[in-house]
């Protein structure tokens, strides 16, 4: 069906995640809808990126291509160890 072929890329430069959504529907531009009413199946989908993202936002590209993009700045957690377990049988075993 025409408009709905779309790609996606994502990207880590430096300390920030980039995710792009290209479709070729240039035509429609996002906007941030108020909450969806309940049990309906659609239309969070930018509300979520508005409250999750640092920052978004949409670049047109060659007609009818637009690419709506999010970035989260990615906060280093450090690396844990795995806690060993050893493996002993259980009396009741």
């Amino acid at each position: 069906m025409p408009g709905r072929d779309f790609r996606l890329t994502l990207y880590v430069v430096g300390g920030t995640l980039r995710i792009e959504v290209t479709d070729t529907r240039g035509d429609r531009l996002p906007y941030v809808e108020e909450a969806a009413p309940d049990g309906a199946e659609s239309g969070r989908s930018l509300l979520l990126v508005d409250a999750l993202a640092d920052r978004w936002g949409v670049a047109h590209g060659p007609t009818p291509r637009k690419t709506v993009w999010a970035e989260v700045t990615i906060r280093p957690t450090g690396s844990r160890p795995v806690p060993s377990r050893s493996l002993t049988a259980r009396p009741d075993a």
